[in-house]
């Protein structure tokens, strides 16, 4: 073994204690954080990670200042949504462009690939004015609509369907069964792993979305989580501890989602992986 070689294996479980630290350490402060009652002083130095008394009172503070948990409900009912129409629309979009032959396919293939260079802030505009004229405007339809069907996953979609052999769709067409049957019955089972992938994206996407609620909500009973915590944040300044208490109560449903569908998110990032 050489110098080189033995030095390897500790450089690199170093480099990602590093990126572990960096990635969910301030998960884990914030956590600490919320976790202090107002006896402990959270600006000590050096500081103390583990609270001496834990409390769960800022938590209720929390839901006793806004209501919390209706908004945490209307960001669930959004990012369900999201979640369904994903799947659906970028499912039957990917597997068109994959496996069906039509004129304009790559023109169309084209077209997702650019939508993702198009930046949100450019197009909020036009989003809105075309809420106003659907007259959905203030309410979890309008939040919805624009995120209803990502490129990103219509893309993800496309490359997991054209990486299954053709072999399997040729003997169901022998068989007799045509695009739909295929298409939900060979094709659609066999990117499991990548719907995952999709539906992580669109729950994360639609759950940690402020911009677009922020400017077309206006009543506070259909606020989401993000902009309910967001547009109170007068209230927490004098209090960190409920700030991170809030920050919390907005995290945990992802974790909570990602821990329950993680074996089939890493499975599907191979099926969906972009192909040159």
């Amino acid at each position: 073994m050489t110098r080189a070689s033995r030095w390897e294996k500790p450089l690199r479980y170093l480099l990602m204690l590093l990126v572990l630290a960096i990635t969910v350490g301030p998960f884990l402060w914030q956590l600490s954080t919320s976790l202090k009652d107002t006896t402990e002083d959270i600006y000590t130095s050096p500081p103390r990670f583990l609270p001496q008394h834990p409390t769960g009172h800022n938590y209720a503070e929390v839901a006793d200042t806004i209501p919390v948990w209706d908004y945490a409900l209307n960001s669930l009912k959004v990012a369900t949504a999201a979640v369904l129409t994903n799947l659906v629309g970028a499912a039957m979009a990917g597997y068109a462009l994959a496996r069906l032959r039509f004129r304009g396919r790559r023109a169309a293939g084209l077209a997702f690939v650019l939508a993702l260079l198009v930046p949100v802030e450019s197009i909020v505009i036009a989003q809105l004015t075309l809420v106003r004229d659907l007259h959905l405007n203030n309410t979890l339809v309008a939040v919805v609509l624009p995120g209803s069907v990502s490129a990103l996953n219509v893309l993800l979609m496309r490359n997991a369907f054209a990486a299954l052999p053709y072999e399997t769709e040729e003997a169901a067409v022998i068989d007799g069964a045509n695009a739909w049957q295929r298409f939900t019955r060979i094709a659609l089972p066999s990117v499991r792993g990548t719907l995952a992938v999709v539906a992580i994206f669109a729950f994360m996407g639609a759950w940690d979305d402020f911009l677009w609620p922020l400017i077309v909500l206006s009543d506070q009973d259909r606020f989401t989580l993000t902009v309910g915590l967001d547009y109170l944040h007068g209230t927490f300044t004098q209090n960190p501890r409920l700030v991170a208490a809030g920050t919390v109560i907005a995290v945990a449903p992802l974790v909570v989602m990602f821990a329950c569908l993680q074996r089939y998110f890493f499975r599907g990032v191979g099926e969906g992986a972009v192909k040159g």
